[in-house]
């Protein structure tokens, strides 16, 4: 089976900037493209915080289109903002809930990741959502005007009430620490790799995910076919 070209920076911003003109479902539409781009990239901070900037970068570039073309639709594309950053915050949060469950997982079946690596993953995800905020503060910061305000405004107000993926990613490190601390020094070459394994898991959950939405478009087909007749 031929491996799935991994997706660019500009091309991931041009799909964000493109649901959120639309305006369709867009926060399910922006968890699924930010899954999509995590599940084909090997999931450390570096590659997070890109996907990060081009999703966001693509929300601002959306809704910014959209005010000048009328300012009639402020309270629309704050709207479509706010959906779209949900979007991001909630692929994030799968992320942190897949690495939970591939350590409950290994647990399970008397494995051990690397101290090493589990090392590097409690690093990343203590910096997750903090990059998380910067990423859409960088964003406001590098233009002016309306869409700009509106993402300043978000973060502003995400700070005081915290993120999905933030409080995920305590729990996270509670199961994290519990396991470095059941991993002895002789495991540390033979260990699994938690970051390989927990991609491997987020790209099992985004085809999941598409064949989920093609059966609901089935059912969907196949009851628009049915003749009609009475509600019970």
């Amino acid at each position: 089976m031929a491996t799935k070209k991994v997706e660019s920076s500009d091309a991931l911003e041009h799909r964000v900037k493109q649901v959120v003109t639309e305006g369709t479902d867009v926060q399910a539409a922006v968890y699924k493209i930010t899954l999509d781009a995590m599940s084909n990239h090997a999931l450390g901070l570096e590659s997070i915080g890109r996907i990060m900037q081009a999703v966001v970068k693509g929300t601002h570039d959306g809704v910014q289109d959209e005010i000048d073309k009328t300012k009639t639709q402020t309270q629309a594309a704050q709207a479509k903002m706010k959906d779209a950053i949900s979007g991001l915050d909630a692929a994030l949060t799968k992320f942190a809930a897949t690495t939970k469950l591939a350590l409950e997982e290994a647990a399970g079946k008397a494995q051990k990741f690397s101290s090493q690596d589990m090392v590097s993953t409690r690093a990343d995800l203590e910096s997750l959502e903090e990059l998380f905020l910067e990423t859409m503060k960088t964003s406001a910061n590098a233009t002016r005007g309306l869409a700009s305000d509106m993402l300043s405004d978000m973060v502003a107000h995400t700070r005081r009430t915290g993120t999905a993926v933030g409080e995920q990613i305590k729990s996270t490190l509670e199961t994290l620490t519990h396991q470095m601390a059941a991993v002895s020094k002789t495991q540390v070459e033979a260990g699994m790799r938690l970051a390989q394994t927990t991609a491997d898991m987020m790209r099992n959950a985004a085809v999941g995910m598409l064949t989920g939405m093609a059966d609901r478009i089935q059912q969907h087909v196949a009851s628009s076919k049915k003749p009609s007749g009475k509600e019970s």
